[in-house]
């Protein structure tokens, strides 16, 4: 019987133990990793959940990979989900507009060229730009949450900015 607590983590008190140990770093993951709006605090709680069901299948020096990577499945699965709600709401029929097709042509194919500029910056860029631009957050703010200089943050936004300028030529 004693074996068989050291090979998985069922026993309440480890679990909790394993909770207390990775539940803050894992939210934190996932808040810098997909911002706030995919609800991180939610996917830490259900990914705590999946590995309650399978507890007897993890093993304790396991728990912490298995962890994060139901985690992180749970936000590229919300992820998908909102470009599948994304796109069917982009198709969606309107009743009137007043906007020449060429204008829409026009804006289609700025917003594909922004999409494509925003893909090619680095991930660090990408945070602290939408961060700043997105989200409105202050320098101060996007370097106390990425544990960065204020002026790193401010590099990291110019030079999203000059590449974006550089990727399109209309902004």
């Amino acid at each position: 019987m004693a074996k068989n607590l050291h090979d998985n983590i069922c026993d309440e008190i480890r679990f909790n133990a394993l909770f207390k140990k990775h539940a803050k770093d894992l939210s934190n993951f996932l808040y810098y990793k997909f911002g706030d709006h995919l609800n991180p605090k939610d996917k830490t709680q259900d990914a705590f959940i999946k590995l309650w069901q399978n507890c007897k299948k993890v093993t304790p020096d396991k728990a912490k990979s298995y962890l994060f990577t139901i985690a992180n499945n749970l936000m590229l699965n919300e992820v998908k989900h909102h470009k599948v709600v994304l796109k069917h709401h982009q198709t969606k029929p309107k009743h009137y507009t007043n906007e020449s097709p060429e204008f829409i042509l026009e804006e289609q194919e700025y917003n594909l060229k922004l999409q494509t500029a925003l893909s090619n910056l680095t991930d660090a860029q990408r945070v602290a730009f939408m961060m700043n631009r997105v989200e409105g957050k202050r320098h101060k703010e996007i370097a106390e949450l990425l544990g960065i200089s204020t002026k790193a943050v401010e590099k990291r936004i110019y030079g999203a900015l000059k590449k974006l300028r550089e990727d399109i030529k209309e902004l």
